[in-house]
């Protein structure tokens, strides 16, 4: 079933040896690509040493057994077998789960946004607790903060704020966090004890990546001619304007500032990848806008993924049919416990389909 791991432990010997290495260490972003997939491999070498050892002490035993002669030492055996079983199988089930594909954003930090939805200012003061919740998570966590942005509404809550969370693997906990919060409960402002319901809509985004640009010379026309700026008599009588054409895009860039063609042509080719880098950023904020669409949803009180009943004491996570009764200290940060459960029932779905996939291949 495991085939693929005998090799795992010269793998991980292999990666040792070059975290140390001087010329990885000089590249740190290539130092910690090496370094994340050692961190993610080291436990499925261990979990699967463990398994393997515990098949051979099973099939010693069995060995033994069959030609135990003293009633005394076979009974000692088959306990000490059916323990090497017990200890395999679950080894095994911890492979299974170690070995379900990731998502290769799941190291990254986020980005979290969170906007008042439906229910007026009860939404904005039910999206200011949610804001303080994820705050005080991450510092649980180890995580830091950092503002991007946030509107605040006049009696204590937000209209919305942005703010990303900074640490290893902060998006493997936060992403199930992403859709629409419905709280029920009786506002402040309400004198006749009627339960409101209101909506918050969050969004978790990976953080996106620096695009690097690599211009290819051969998409690029360069034209010469007169200048027709200021610079002075020897601006105007040489050829020392140069106009940049990424024939690809069709991005232009003229540059007349210098009196010297090669300094013209630097800054416009400079200039002409600032374009492109932005143009790539265009289409990767796109993606994310898209990403936030589909996580957020219209904001309306019937789409939710879950609900804080303040009268019940309860929260409920509708997609796993999870209640939680410790509602005030849930708003405190303390949500491993309903991010753990999410994070075992996607890694149950995708295990399912990875055997799914395993037997249709059979």
């Amino acid at each position: 079933m495991f085939e693929s791991l005998a090799n795992i432990d010269s793998q991980l010997r292999d990666m040792e040896k070059r975290l140390a290495d001087p010329e990885l260490l000089a590249d740190m972003n290539a130092w910690r690509k090496v370094n994340r997939e050692y961190v993610e491999r080291k436990p499925i070498a261990e979990a699967y040493e463990a398994y393997r050892k515990a098949l051979q002490t099973a099939k010693e035993d069995k060995d033994m057994i069959a030609e135990a002669e003293d009633s005394d030492m076979e009974a000692m055996l088959k306990a000490d077998l059916a323990e090497q079983e017990a200890l395999a199988e679950k080894k095994e089930e911890e492979l299974k789960l170690l070995l379900v594909p990731k998502d290769p954003n799941d190291y990254k930090n986020v980005i979290v946004e969170i906007r008042a939805g439906a229910g007026g200012e009860e939404a904005g003061l039910f999206a200011g607790d949610l804001y303080r919740m994820y705050h005080m998570y991450a510092e649980k966590e180890g995580y830091t903060t950092e503002e991007i942005d946030r509107t605040d509404q006049g009696i204590g809550g937000i209209k919305d704020a942005t703010f990303m969370v900074k640490g290893e693997g902060a998006y493997s906990k936060l992403k199930y966090e992403s859709g629409v919060h419905r709280v029920q409960r009786v506002p402040e402002t309400e004198s006749s004890g009627r339960i409101h319901t209101s909506t918050a809509t969050v969004a978790v985004l990976p953080e996106a990546e620096d695009v690097d640009v690599e211009l290819n010379m051969n998409d690029v026309r360069v034209d010469v001619y007169r200048s027709s700026g200021h610079g002075g008599q020897c601006v105007n009588t040489t050829d020392s304007a140069v106009r940049v054409t990424h024939i690809p895009t069709g991005i232009v860039v003229a540059i007349q500032d210098e009196k010297s063609q090669l300094k013209n042509k630097e800054k416009a080719l400079h200039l002409l990848k600032t374009k492109l880098y932005d143009l790539e950023l265009e289409k990767q904020n796109q993606e994310i806008a898209s990403a936030r669409h589909s996580q957020v949803g219209s904001g309306d009180r019937s789409e939710r993924i879950r609900t804080y009943n303040f009268p019940q004491g309860r929260i409920t996570d509708h997609r796993i049919n999870r209640t939680i009764y410790q509602i005030h200290d849930f708003l405190d940060g303390n949500i491993a416990e309903m991010i753990e459960a999410l994070q075992t029932e996607d890694q149950m779905k995708k295990l399912a389909m990875v055997s799914d996939k395993q037997e249709s291949r059979n």
